[in-house]
C-alpha cells in the first residue's frame, strides 16, 4: 500500500516533533521516572491542552480538532520518538468513549481543556487468564476491583466496565500502585464502592479498542524509529579493528532486519488508521494485526539496539533502556499480542 501524508498532515508531524523536542526532552522524562510521583507535569499537560492535542479526535463543539485516526497516529508516533511520559493516549481514548456515549459535553470540554483527567478501567483480573470476580453494580453502586487502571491515582473520574455495561464513576478512589518496567507509565489497583452513571452497553468499547490498538502501535513505531536512528549513529562512530563497526556485514544484516520491522510496522499502523477513518470492512483485522505486529517488532528492534551498543547498552546512563521499557509496557497493554492475535482470528472468520 502506498501511503503519503497530505500537506496538512506533514505539517502536523513537523509541528508535533518541534513541540515535543522543546517541551519533552529525554532528560525531563528521566526526571519524571525517577522523581515525579504523578507520572507527568501539570504545566506540560496544560500545554498539550493549549496546543489542541487533548481534543485531537473530538469535535469542535467540545473544544476538539475534529481530526481522525491517521492524525492521531502521526501525533503518537512523535510521542513514541520523544518517549513522552503521561496519560496522553489514555485521555484521548476516554474522550472518544465519552463522545460515543453521548450527553457528556461539559465533561468533554473539561477534558480537552486539561481541567479534568478521565481514563478507562477495564481489567477485572490482575493477569491474563487469572480468575477474578467481575466488577458489578449493586443498588446503583459500582463494587469490585479493577487492575492496571492507567494513572488511577491522578484521575478525576473513571470509565468502568461491568459484564454488560459501561459506567462513569467520579473519584476520589482507593488506589494501590502497581509497578511495571516503565516508571513513567503509572497503573493502579482500584477498589470501588461508588455511585455510578450508566453510559451504555459494552458495544461502545468496540471502536475504542480498535483505536487503542492503532494508538499503541503508532507509539511503538515512534519508539522503534528513534531506537534505530540512535543505533545507526552509534555504529558509524564506534570503531573496532580500526574500522566503524557498522561496516561489519553481520551487523548490517541485523540493522536491515530492524529497518524491515520498523517500516513494516509503519505500513500496518497507517493502513489500520486509514481503515478506521473510512470504516473499511477490514478495520477490526487491520487494527489487531497492527498492534500484534508492532509488539513483536518493537521487542526485536529495541533489544537489538541495546545489544549493538555493547556493554554500555545495559547501563542506566544510556537512554535506550527507557525506550525498551516503554515498548515492553505497551506490548502488554491496550490488548496484548496474544489478545490481538485472537481478535485478528475472529475478524478473519476463524
Amino acid at each position: 500500500m502506498k501511503f503519503e501524508l497530505s500537506e496538512d498532515q506533514a505539517l502536523l508531524r513537523q509541528s508535533t516533533r518541534d513541540f515535543l523536542t522543546s517541551e519533552y526532552p529525554i532528560e525531563k522524562s528521566r526526571a519524571i521516572i525517577e522523581q515525579n510521583r504523578r507520572g507527568y507535569e501539570p504545566a506540560e499537560w496544560a500545554r498539550l491542552a493549549e496546543m489542541g492535542y487533548l481534543g485531537l479526535t473530538l469535535p469542535p463543539a467540545v473544544g476538539g480538532q475534529g481530526l481522525g485516526a491517521i492524525e492521531l497516529a502521526i501525533v503518537l508516533e512523535e510521542v513514541g520518538r520523544a518517549c513522552m511520559p503521561g496519560p496522553y493516549l489514555d485521555a484521548v481514548l476516554a474522550g472518544v468513549l465519552l463522545h460515543a456515549a453521548g450527553g457528556q459535553e461539559a465533561l468533554l470540554k473539561d477534558l480537552t481543556a486539561g481541567n479534568r483527567l478521565v481514563t478507562i478501567a477495564r481489567d477485572d483480573a490482575p493477569f491474563s487468564g487469572t480468575a477474578a470476580a467481575a466488577t458489578r453494580v449493586e443498588s446503583g453502586r459500582i463494587r469490585g476491583t479493577k487492575y492496571f487502571v492507567p494513572f488511577a491515582a491522578q484521575v478525576d473520574a473513571l470509565l468502568v466496565t461491568t459484564p454488560d455495561a459501561l459506567h462513569l464513576v467520579d473519584g476520589p478512589f482507593t488506589v494501590t500502585p502497581m509497578e511495571t518496567l516503565d516508571g513513567a507509565q503509572r497503573f493502579g489497583r482500584v477498589t470501588f464502592d461508588h455511585a455510578a452513571t450508566r453510559l451504555g452497553g459494552l458495544d461502545l468499547l468496540d471502536r475504542v479498542e480498535q483505536l487503542a490498538g492503532i494508538g499503541a502501535a503508532a507509539t511503538l513505531l515512534g519508539i522503534m524509529s528513534r531506537s534505530l536512528e540512535t543505533t545507526l549513529q552509534y555504529v558509524q562512530t564506534r570503531s573496532a579493528f580500526q574500522r566503524p563497526i557498522g561496516s561489519f556485514q553481520a551487523l548490517q544484516h541485523r540493522l536491515a532486519e530492524m529497518l524491515l520491522k520498523t517500516e513494516s510496522t509503519r505500513s500496518a499502523v497507517y493502513f489500520a488508521a486509514w481503515c478506521y477513518d473510512t470504516r473499511d470492512a477490514e478495520t477490526a483485522l487491520a487494527c489487531a494485526a497492527a498492534k500484534a505486529y508492532a509488539g513483536d517488532a518493537s521487542r526485536l528492534v529495541c533489544g537489538e539496539s541495546i545489544q549493538m551498543h555493547g556493554g554500555i547498552g545495559f547501563t542506566w546512563e544510556l537512554d535506550l533502556h527507557i525506550y525498551f521499557k516503554r515498548a515492553k509496557t505497551l506490548e502488554q497493554h491496550y490488548g496484548s499480542t496474544e489478545v490481538q492475535l485472537e481478535r485478528a482470528l475472529q475478524a478473519a472468520g476463524y
